[in-house]
């Protein structure tokens, strides 16, 4: 019975982290493509498109943390020190990007600061996200059930490459979006970004695909051993098949269908991820099982999710129906 609230409460998280990664980082990429739009009209579409949403969508982010910490405290124990430094780099950046946003919408003189400030905070954010996910799939050195480490072991070839490749997926999220909720040239130059963020997206997923199982034995055994390559070919074999349909969408003008396709990338990405690690929380020592708090707290946690979740998915859900449809500068933010 442990095992199955255990694997229960690390669906929550899983749950809850891809949705943070899709809908934070479609607004998170609109920041990175700001210093790219044509004119400060584009720019004032491109802060409509998001304004409404952008700081509900955090609430995941929230909630994984919550659930990790109550549900796997000593996985909490050790990935919080092992990722300490993008961690809260990241949070840095989040808050800067917040107080940016807010007062972009008030400035006057230096509104073009505040522009750069919103572009600098959303850059950082995504590349620590990545970076963290690249030092997860390195491993973390643990003993004794705590973190033994370094401060500076995340950082390496592969979470440099990772920080970049999410950076490029939430481009490629945000211009996807972007092609999604607007008109005229702004939706015409989204297509032109979403093309090289795509091609940057593969690229990046190709490198860390290839680099993984060279230099991990246990993801190639996964991926690789006996008959796992058949069982698992459907994962690469729908990737590809979903990039090539996205590029095809983008080249002929498609509206909503590059969003879901974009999103339908990061799903399958992430199944990947999860095959490479399972079923360890924090590689290569805690297993899910192994760093789950006592039944009597998971049980406690998983009642407080039951009675939470479906409120967070109602007011997300109620938030998008309301602000539907498309967006131009007139409707813009003013905090």
């Amino acid at each position: 019975m442990d095992l199955d609230l255990a694997l229960i409460l690390a669906g929550v998280i899983g749950v809850g982290v891809i949705i943070y990664v899709v809908l934070d980082g479609f607004d998170l990429g609109v920041g990175i493509l700001f210093p790219l739009a044509p004119d400060e009209d584009a720019q004032d579409t491109m802060i409509a498109s998001i304004a409404p949403v952008w700081d509900g969508n955090e609430t995941w982010l929230i909630l994984g943390g919550a659930v990790l910490f109550a549900a796997f405290p000593t996985a909490y124990a050790v990935a919080l020190p092992a990722f300490y430094v993008p961690l809260m780099a990241m949070l840095f950046a989040l808050i800067f990007r917040g107080v940016a946003f807010e007062f972009r919408m008030k400035a006057r003189t230096s509104k073009q600061l505040w522009s750069w400030s919103f572009t600098l905070g959303s850059a950082v954010a995504a590349f620590c996200q990545g970076a963290m996910l690249g030092g997860l799939i390195e491993g973390v050195r643990v003993e004794d059930g705590a973190f033994a480490g370094g401060p500076l072991d995340w950082f390496t070839g592969l979470s440099v490459v990772a920080g970049v490749g999410v950076m490029a997926g939430y481009a490629l999220l945000g211009a996807t979006w972007l092609i999604f909720k607007t008109e005229g040239p702004l939706q015409a130059a989204a297509r032109r970004w979403a093309l090289a963020a795509l091609a940057a997206v593969l690229f990046a997923m190709a490198v860390v695909s290839g680099m993984t199982p060279l230099l991990y034995p246990h993801i190639a055994e996964r991926w690789f051993g006996g008959m796992n390559f058949i069982y698992l070919a459907p994962v690469p074999l729908m990737t590809a098949l979903v990039a090539a349909m996205l590029w095809r969408g983008l080249s002929q003008h498609w509206t909503w269908e590059p969003f879901v396709l974009a999103v339908g990338l990061f799903l399958l990405g992430y199944c990947g991820i999860g095959i490479s690690l399972w079923p360890h929380i924090v590689p290569p020592t805690l297993t899910i099982a192994s760093a789950a708090a006592p039944p009597s707290s998971l049980t406690f946690t998983l009642v407080a999710v039951a009675a939470t979740l479906p409120i967070v998915l109602g007011y997300t859900a109620y938030a998008y129906w309301v602000f539907r449809g498309k967006v131009t500068a007139k409707d813009g933010y003013h905090g």
